[in-house]
């Protein structure tokens, strides 16, 4: 594939359709890249010029006398197949594709597009558009627009699926002197997507934070992937549109009704790390603030206001968007009765009167950042009183720097001309400051959700008692009996099964096919009972009057079986009637809850938790999650929902539940809903929290048939699960037995005495140095990973009924997935076994089957076991200064074969003639 670092950082730029037609894009197109070039040559392109603005101009870009690392294309749609391959012939890295008339006109304009995207596969060329504005890159002069305004050098990356939004967006930066790393119009996305961008920009030098204003995700699993790998250490913001779509789709469980597209984004950039805002100038207000060293440790916020009105306004905020007024401690009360009025309120808002000055000010805000029950603060100012904006802007900032900015400050200096100075100071400290309060709070609120949002990515989960091999071919087979009877819903007996191989605790029952089997069945279960019909015709029992409740004996038995079945005759006459299900009454009912999973078009596979019973959707109280979930996960997904605090505290007379066996629940469910693709839709409602137990009474899973003997067993998932195909026993050559398997986030502990228990040696060997502290954000680096990024298989050996990890292969491929790099570490006392030798042929296994050409390391040259272990199996040696490189190729090069395509001379010839009509138009 061509390289992106060279296509954003080109040494060499050709702009296919250069002209000098007043009015025109191609003008306009060279006019930039010429002002922009700085060390790097531009070249003109046009079969029908022989010079533009002076400048020699080349009939095709092979003619072109040297390699060409980014081509802008601003030609006629149907000419533009044939020139991208001519790039690809070419050698070009990427294009711009900035010429519009493709999917947008219809039929034709598609089949343009599909062509142009498999000629970019073909030739390993990478493409930003059709349709698309272009990029732009400020820090080196880089302006691959035509657009007429250069935006100054930031540390803000811009990226727009819209552009005419990207183009308003640049017209507001440069008048409001915001700076960008880069802008990037994305166009039709055929692709470079927000993934490739996200990667390039994560490691992007000049690149501080990532704003994203979204459509479509376009490709789901890169995007989280690109997120979850970057969110860490840069903030990604993202605008999405479309929160109310029109139209809805045919579900058949409430899971599916309940589970909108909107929600599913917002859930899936929680779980990328990323933070979702819905005002295009939050994204920008967030992007001052989001830096971890100034991240609030909670949602307290406490408001310092001169002014009754704002500061009720700013109150009123913190309720709308989720956050909390900090209740005062009695200290910051008694340290503000000394500088306000026996009439102040002894509360937040802190009201510090119109007539306040500096000093009073001041007083406030170092009470409020000494005080425990306060996260972070916003700070009022209106021009009255006898403090005036600039003093007080100045002894803020002091105030500030001297607490070491232990917690944020935003400032809300409300006015005209006579506060400008005072938020250009602000600005010049790196205080953020706003003109109104509710942005202020909003921001504030952002900040604690992106903080929160990064603790999903750093938290350990618990390790969590659950079976990893459920009997799964059992179920596959259950699963196909059904599709071939042409059943795509599972009758409840059928959801029994799954329930049971999963763990997943129920509620006995038993189907019965006649009444009198129905009352030995009661009589063994015991009364009261419950029956239910099952048909596969039927997806809500209710709606057709197919339950009974609470049945106490034979005789109301007897009665509600025939009642049921005549109901269900005289509703669904043609229903296809399997049995009737006899099954035990809960007792006692605290809560009833839903645990269901639906299939998103973008994000595939979701998980959805809340409130449940016959209401759920009405109750619209729930939350969503993407599988796979951990324990941690999983009481994220509850903490998410409103009756998650019931559950915590016990409501009346109902006791608190016990929210590890939710937690159990959960991640069993997920787990059945990973393993399964042809699930197409499944759910567990209600689920009955009774006492310290918690029950599924009714269980429904409907089926895709699409997805049977697939191939791929994860393709409806964006996130990759656990591969337990890599878990295997091996046996140390002294006859010990170690369970080789991929490293889990649960595994934090066990990472951390094997880096701790290392000697100052096999530390420096394996990172370069000596190890003196483990840091938990170093062992999430390494333990919490993406198993489409990386792999790292551990040696866990049982010593004792103690595990440990005693040895760690691990493969990080390379952003262009051609290469990977591998490191392998072993403990001390098991160096010499034959671990590290298992580890490294274990990570050339991964490698090959991921596709990749070779293996690299770096190794200090006094690390001569692995060196000798390298060229023992085929590495292939590199002596430098202070480091030996060692690389493993994989597979041979094959010369490359091309796909027939049109003669270049008639090729040149349609795009020439294409070129000169545009011209004469």
């Amino acid at each position: 594939m061509g390289s992106l670092e060279r296509m954003f950082n080109p040494r060499a730029v050709a702009l296919i359709g250069a002209t000098d037609r007043e009015g025109s894009v191609g003008l306009a197109l060279l006019q930039n890249l010429f002002k922009s070039s700085l060390d790097r040559h531009i070249y003109s392109v046009n079969p029908n010029r022989e010079s533009v603005l002076g400048i020699e101009c080349y009939p095709s870009i092979g003619a072109v006398p040297e390699h060409i690392d980014l081509a802008v294309i601003a030609t006629p749609a149907k000419t533009v197949p044939g020139i991208v391959e001519e790039c690809g012939e070419a050698g070009v890295e990427g294009v711009v594709i900035v010429s519009a008339g493709f999917k947008e006109t219809g039929e034709e304009g598609k089949k343009l597009e599909e062509e142009i995207k498999r000629l970019g596969h073909q030739y390993g060329l990478r493409i930003l558009g059709p349709n698309c504005l272009g990029f732009i890159r400020p820090p080196i002069g880089l302006n691959s627009t035509f657009l007429l305004k250069d935006p100054e050098p930031g540390q803000i990356a811009f990226i727009s699926q819209s552009g005419a939004l990207g183009s308003a967006i640049l017209d507001w930066a440069v008048s409001a002197h915001v700076g960008f790393s880069m802008f990037v119009s994305l166009g039709s996305m055929i692709d470079i997507d927000f993934g490739d961008l996200i990667d390039f920009l994560g490691r992007d030098p000049y690149t501080r934070s990532i704003l994203i204003y979204m459509e479509n995700v376009g490709n789901a699993k890169k995007f989280i992937s690109a997120a979850r790998g970057f969110a860490r250490n840069k903030p990604i913001i993202i605008m999405k549109a479309g929160k109310y779509p029109a139209g809805a789709r045919a579900v058949r469980s409430h899971t599916g009704a309940m589970a909108g597209s909107f929600e599913v984004y917002r859930s899936a950039f929680r779980r990328a790390g990323a933070v979702r805002v819905d005002e295009i100038q939050d994204l920008f207000n967030c992007a001052s603030v989001l830096d971890s060293r100034r991240l609030p440790a909670g949602p307290r916020l406490a408001i310092i206001t001169n002014a009754g009105g704002p500061g009720v306004i700013a109150a009123d905020a913190v309720v709308e968007n989720g956050g909390t007024l900090a209740q005062l401690s009695n200290k910051t009360v008694e340290l503000l009765d000394r500088v306000l009025p026996n009439y102040w309120s002894r509360g937040n808002p802190i009201d510090v009167l119109g007539d306040a000055d500096v000093n009073r000010y001041s007083v406030a805000l170092n009470a409020c950042l000494s005080d425990p029950n306060v996260d972070g603060i916003v700070m009022i100012y209106t021009p009255q009183g006898a403090a005036k904006p600039v003093d007080l802007a100045k002894r803020v900032a002091e105030i500030v720097e001297e607490s070491g900015r232990v917690k944020p400050v935003l400032t809300v200096w409300m006015g005209g001309d006579e506060v400008l100075e005072a938020r250009s100071l602000f600005y010049r400290n790196d205080i953020p400051t706003y003109s109104t309060p509710e942005e202020a709070v909003k921001t504030y609120t952002y900040m604690y959700k992106y903080k929160r949002n990064l603790e999903l990515l750093y938290e350990t989960p618990e390790d969590l008692l659950i079976d990893p091999s459920p009997p799964k071919n059992f179920l596959k087979i259950v699963i196909r009996r059904a599709l071939l009877n042409r059943n795509t819903i599972l009758t409840l007996d059928e959801c029994d099964r799954f329930l049971d191989a999963y763990g997943i605790p129920r509620a006995r029952g038993e189907l019965a096919t006649s009444l009198n089997e129905a009352l030995a069945i009661a009589s063994r279960l015991g009364y009261p009972v419950a029956l239910k019909i099952i048909s596969p015709d039927i997806a809500h029992k209710t709606d057709f009057n197919g339950v009974a409740l609470n049945i106490a004996s034979e005789d109301e038995l007897r009665e509600a079986y025939l009642n049921l079945v005549d109901s269900v005759r005289s509703a669904m006459p043609d229903a296809r009637v399997k049995g009737i299900y006899v099954q035990k009454m809960v007792k006692p009912v605290n809560y009833e809850l839903i645990v269901g999973s639906a299939r998103d078009p973008d994000f595939g596979a979701i998980i959805l938790f809340g409130a449940g019973g016959t209401a759920a959707e009405f109750l619209k109280d729930y939350s969503i999650g993407l599988p796979p979930l951990n324990q941690v996960l999983a009481r994220r997904l509850m903490e998410e929902t409103k009756i998650y605090e019931l559950l915590v505290h016990g409501f009346r007379n109902k006791q608190p539940a016990d929210l590890k066996k939710l937690e159990e629940i959960i991640v069993r469910f997920s787990n059945m809903i990973v393993d399964f693709p042809e699930i197409k839709e499944a759910e567990i409602n209600p689920l009955i929290v009774a006492g310290e137990q918690a029950y599924a009474v009714d269980c429904r899973i409907v089926l895709d048939d699409k997805y049977v003997d697939s191939g791929e067993p994860y393709s409806h998932l964006v996130i990759t699960p656990y591969p337990t195909k890599y878990v295997r026993p091996w046996r140390l050559k002294d006859g010990r037995e170690v369970l080789l398997r991929p490293i889990r986030p649960e595994d934090e502990p066990l990472e951390y005495e094997l880096i701790k228990g290392l000697s100052e040696e096999s530390s420096r060997f394996r990172f370069f140095q000596v190890i003196r502290e483990v840091t938990h954000e170093m062992l999430v680096r390494f333990c919490n990973i993406d198993y489409d990024r990386e792999i790292a298989i551990i040696a866990e050996y049982n010593e004792g009924g103690r595990k440990r990890n005693v040895g760690v292969g691990r493969l990080i491929i390379d952003r262009d997935a051609k290469r990977g790099e591998f490191a392998v570490l072993v403990a001390d006392d098991f160096q010499g076994k034959g671990l590290g030798t298992k580890l490294t042929d274990m990570v050339i296994e991964i490698a090959q089957e991921k596709g990749l050409d070779s293996i690299y390391g770096i190794v200090l040259p006094e690390n001569t076991k692995m060196i000798r272990l390298c060229r023992k199996m085929g590495f292939e040696i590199s002596y430098g200064k202070d480091e030996v490189f060692v690389e493993l190729k994989l597979k041979q090069e094959a010369p490359r074969t091309l796909e027939a395509g049109p003669k270049r001379e008639e090729r040149a010839k349609a795009v020439s003639e294409s070129m000169e009509s545009s011209e004469q138009k």
